[in-house]
């Protein structure tokens, strides 16, 4: 029996389906690539915003003309989406078969079952749960870097934000079970282990009654085959001293944090619900740059959210400029039902948070394209990445890039590299985002 799995959104949903892909694995199903091979199709889907919403529907009904014209014979949809319209699903696309809801993805195997009988099934277990699931996952990343998810749901309830509702409570997952999954990646020859969930800043706090991130990340120094270990998603105002010395101390911590601040004015953070100030915002990417001088920090902003005057926006725009982030994503507010920010006041007409937008990513642009060209006669630890076809060019990342939202370098070599190889690299020169060099005269695997 040959299955396809399609998975939406962001990395945390991507481990969702890298476990079920274990899971139906030890069932002895194929997976394959292709729509028309499938017997089975999995869609994991996401809601997180409109667009979000928009792929994963469009997705869904691409998927189900496969009933009618190939050799489908059931189709299933998990996530997001299956947990917040399950009974739409079921009502406007009859293809689908099964829904599984963010907390029962561990029934996948069940759901195959009963749909090739030809029944429906629907699994929406609690959401503040956490899925017992003790199969090896399945690494779709290439093999030479894997995503870790410390911790399922959220705590902050911003107001344009709909996670906590599909997503539940915050509950960190159990060191040992992480530590566990830890080895058990780098066994498989996983190299680079990216911390994520909602927020890992907050790991542990509710299991063991404080902050844990720190006692974490010292664990997971310790396993063999581990070269780089990067942090995503911490929230700025639950950043704390015990976390910036473990990232300074371990040197499998890459120097590198991903803040998600949203907004840097004070009145636009209230009415989102978030925890920061302008102030604290500058306060603590100061405390870091001081204490970490060559990190690097990515973070996302939202243009458009509702009330956002123009002095606003400008406002931000002077913040961005100071701030300087190496890496930085804006997106434009978009207003999700159910959610307190889409009934505010003021909503803000679509061309102009796309010319918000615009502005900032402009700025960005700049400032990007400087720092990219302050690193010509630099040396780095490149990880190889694969191959430009038919050059002596190979592809990689420095420590200051998370992969597929960074940029990327390129490496010239006669030699002969193979992806998840480490090499050290001297920059000659940048192109937009991107970095070339050569590999150095001191070569590392």
């Amino acid at each position: 029996m040959d299955l396809l799995f399609i998975s939406l959104g962001c990395d945390k949903n991507l481990v969702d389906s890298e476990v079920m892909l274990g899971l139906v694995d030890e069932k002895g199903y194929r997976i394959v690539d292709s729509e028309e091979e499938a017997d089975v199709i999995v869609v994991n889907t996401c809601c997180f915003i409109h667009d979000a919403k928009e792929e994963s529907i469009r997705t869904i009904l691409e998927m189900a003309q496969f009933k009618e014209q190939g050799r489908l014979r059931a189709l299933i949809v998990t996530g997001c989406l299956a947990q917040r319209y399950q009974r739409e699903i079921l009502e406007e696309i009859p293809e689908v078969d099964a829904v599984l809801g963010t907390a029962s993805y561990q029934k996948i195997a069940d759901a195959i079952e009963e749909a090739l009988s030809g029944k429906t099934f629907v699994a929406l277990d609690g959401i503040g749960s956490l899925p017992a699931v003790n199969t090896k996952r399945i690494v779709t990343t290439g093999g030479h870097f894997a995503y870790l998810k410390i911790a399922e749901g959220c705590d902050k309830h911003c107001t344009y934000c709909i996670i906590p509702k599909l997503r539940g409570e915050y509950r960190s997952v159990p060191m040992e079970r992480l530590l566990e999954e830890a080895k058990d990646l780098a066994e498989q020859g996983v190299k680079e282990l990216i911390l994520v969930a909602q927020e890992t800043t907050v790991y542990g706090r509710d299991l063991y009654g404080e902050k844990s991130l720190h006692l974490l990340l010292r664990e997971l120094c310790k396993i063999d085959g581990l070269r780089w270990i990067r942090i995503l998603y911490c929230y700025p105002e639950e950043i704390y001293g015990e976390l910036i010395k473990v990232i300074k101390e371990e040197k499998k911590i890459c120097h590198y944090l991903d803040l998600p601040i949203q907004h840097s004015e004070d009145e636009i953070l209230r009415r989102m619900g978030r925890r920061t100030s302008r102030e604290q915002l500058v306060s603590i990417i100061g405390q870091l740059r001081r204490e970490i001088p060559d990190i690097v920090l990515r973070t996302t902003l939202i243009t458009g959210f509702p009330g956002e005057t123009k002095a606003q926006h400008e406002a931000l725009m002077e913040f961005a400029d100071e701030m300087e982030f190496e890496r930085l994503g804006v997106f434009t507010y978009s207003p999700e039902e159910d959610t307190p920010a889409a009934g505010f006041p003021g909503q803000i007409p679509e061309e102009v948070k796309e010319d918000r937008r615009a502005e900032l990513m402009e700025l960005q642009q700049e400032i990007a394209f400087d720092r990219a060209e302050e690193m010509t006669g630099r040396e780095f630890l490149v990880m190889i990445e694969g191959k430009v076809a038919d050059e002596d060019v190979y592809v990689g990342r420095t420590y200051m890039d998370a992969p597929n939202v960074d940029g990327l370098i390129f490496v010239k070599t006669e030699k002969e590299l193979m992806s998840g190889d480490f090499a050290k690299v001297t920059v000659t020169g940048a192109v937009e985002y991107d970095l070339i060099g050569e590999l150095s005269d001191e070569f590392t695997k």
